[in-house]
C-alpha cells in the first residue's frame, strides 16, 4: 500500500507529540517523586498495652490496617486469617530471588486449600511476637502497600509501593491480645525486608535517604527520610540533634555505646564491663519500642535507684508499685517545662562531650493518683542486653536511625523547644 508524502508528514507530527507528551508524563511523575523525599507514619500509643500502634494501607483495594510497631523487628508480618482479600497478592516460590533477599531457605508447604498464607512450594520464613518472643513458620508474601509522602511539615499524597514483601502469620501469633487489637507487627530493624530498607531500596534513585526518625508520643509520627522534620509551631525539630555511633546487633537490632551513667552531675557506680557488648552479644544498651520503660541489669537498677533516691533524699518515698522499685509522693516534686522537678539521668555515650539527658517527663511516670514512680524496671540477672531504653524515655525525644553514616541522633526533651511529638500538622497537601 502506497502513502502520500502528506499522511507520513501527519504521522510523524503525531509520533514526535505523543513522545512529546510521554516524556513530560515521565518527567512531572519524577520530579513530583523527587519533592517527595520523605514519609510520614501516624503512630499512636495503645494506653492498654503501652505499645506504639501504626496504622498502614496495604492490599488492593487499598485497606488501612493497625501494627504494632516494632524497631527491631527483622520484617512486617500480618495475620492472613480468617479473610485476607486482595487482588495482588502474591507468594514468591521456594528459592526465587524473593526468598534469597528475606534469607528465606525453607521450602513452605500446606495441606489445606490454597489461599494466602497456605500455599505449597513457596518460601518458609520465621515470624514473631515481640513482646511474649513466640515464633511460627509464616509465608512469605508480597502486595502493595500505601505510604503518605511529605516534604517534611505535612503528609502528601499516598504513594504506592506494589510489591512490597511481608509474611502471611497465623492468628496464634497474636496469642490472645498479647499485642493489643492489632492485625500485625511493622519491623524496623536493620534486615533486607524491614519496612525503612524497602523504602530505601524502592526510592533510592528519588534520592530517598536510607534514614527514620521516631517521634513518639500519644499521637506522634515516624519519618522515613533525612530532615528537615518540622512541629507546630513551625518548629524544625532536627536542628539541635547530636549523634553517636549506631551499632547493629547480630539480628539487626540498634544498639549504641553508653560509657557511664551521671545523677545530677554525679557518676553512678556501675560495672562498666555490663556496658560493652561482648563477642555472644552479651551486654550494651538496645532502644526498643516493644518495652515500655527502661529495663536495667540488676545491679546496674540496684545501683541507680539508690542513687537516685539519696540524691531525691527531701522527697517522701511511698510504696513502690508494680513494676517499678521506687516511688514517690508526687504532692511533693514541683513541676518544670520538662516534668516532674528531679535530678537529671545523664547517659554519657562515645565520648564525655556526647550526653543524652534524661529529663523529669521521662524519667518519672505517675503510677497512681499521688505516687510517682522511677520509670526504670529491674530487668534481673541474666539480660541479653545490660541496658534497654524504652519508649516512656523517648517519648517527646527525636530519635533519628542514619543507616547511611551508622549514627544515631537524639536530641533529649522537645519541650525546651516549646513543642511535643503530637504536634506534627496531619493536614494533607496536594
Amino acid at each position: 500500500m502506497a502513502y502520500s508524502s502528506s499522511s507520513l508528514s501527519w504521522s510523524l507530527y503525531f509520533l514526535i507529540i505523543f513522545l512529546s507528551l510521554s516524556s513530560f508524563t515521565l518527567l512531572s511523575e519524577s520530579q513530583s517523586t523527587s519533592k517527595r523525599k520523605k514519609f510520614v507514619l501516624p503512630v499512636h500509643r495503645d494506653d492498654k498495652t503501652n505499645l506504639y500502634v501504626a496504622n498502614i494501607y496495604k492490599r488492593t483495594p487499598s485497606l488501612q490496617l493497625p501494627f504494632v510497631v516494632d524497631l527491631n523487628g527483622r520484617l512486617l508480618w500480618v495475620t492472613c486469617e480468617p479473610s485476607y482479600l486482595s487482588t495482588t497478592y502474591r507468594a514468591p516460590r521456594c528459592h526465587s530471588t524473593q526468598c534469597a533477599r528475606a534469607t528465606g531457605h525453607y521450602c513452605h508447604t500446606c495441606s489445606s486449600k490454597a489461599r494466602p498464607g497456605c500455599h505449597n512450594n513457596t518460601c518458609g520464613i520465621m515470624s514473631v511476637n515481640p513482646v511474649t518472643g513466640l515464633t511460627a513458620m509464616t509465608e512469605l508474601a508480597q502486595d502493595v502497600l500505601s505510604i503518605q509522602s511529605s516534604q517534611g511539615s505535612n503528609p502528601g499524597p499516598l504513594v504506592r509501593i506494589p510489591q512490597f514483601l511481608f509474611t502471611c502469620a497465623p492468628p496464634l501469633l497474636l496469642q490472645k491480645g498479647s499485642l493489643g487489637i492489632v492485625q500485625g507487627v511493622a519491623g524496623l530493624g536493620h534486615f533486607p525486608i524491614s519496612l525503612p530498607t524497602q523504602l530505601a531500596s524502592h526510592f533510592g534513585f528519588a534520592g530517598f535517604a536510607p534514614t527514620f526518625a521516631l517521634c513518639l508520643a500519644p499521637k506522634g509520627v515516624i519519618f522515613f527520610g533525612d530532615g528537615p522534620y518540622y512541629m507546630l509551631p513551625d518548629v524544625e525539630i532536627s536542628r539541635p540533634l547530636s549523634y553517636t555511633p549506631l551499632i547493629i546487633g547480630p539480628q539487626g537490632e540498634y544498639y549504641i555505646e553508653v560509657r557511664s551513667i551521671r545523677i545530677n552531675n554525679k557518676d553512678v557506680p556501675v560495672n562498666k564491663t555490663l556496658l560493652s557488648i561482648d563477642r555472644r552479644g552479651i551486654g550494651g544498651t538496645k532502644l526498643s519500642t516493644t518495652h515500655p520503660y527502661t529495663v536495667l541489669e540488676h545491679s546496674i537498677f540496684k545501683a541507680v535507684t539508690q542513687f537516685f533516691t539519696k540524691e531525691l533524699s527531701g522527697i517522701p518515698q511511698v510504696k513502690p508499685l508494680r513494676p517499678f522499685g521506687v516511688c514517690f509522693d508526687s504532692k511533693s516534686i514541683r513541676s518544670t517545662r520538662v516534668g516532674p522537678g528531679v535530678p537529671n539521668i545523664d547517659l554519657v555515650l562515645h565520648d564525655q562531650h556526647q550526653v543524652w539527658t534524661i529529663f523529669g517527663a521521662n524519667s518519672m511516670v505517675e503510677a497512681a493518683p499521688g505516687v510517682m514512680c522511677l520509670a526504670f524496671v529491674d530487668g534481673g540477672l541474666k539480660t541479653r542486653a545490660s541496658i534497654v531504653i524504652g519508649v516512656h524515655q523517648m517519648e517527646n525525644n527525636l530519635v533519628q536511625f542514619d543507616l547511611a553514616r551508622s549514627r544515631l541522633g537524639f536530641t533529649s526533651s522537645l519541650m525546651f523547644f516549646r513543642t511535643t511529638c503530637n504536634n506534627f500538622n496531619f493536614t494533607a497537601t496536594p
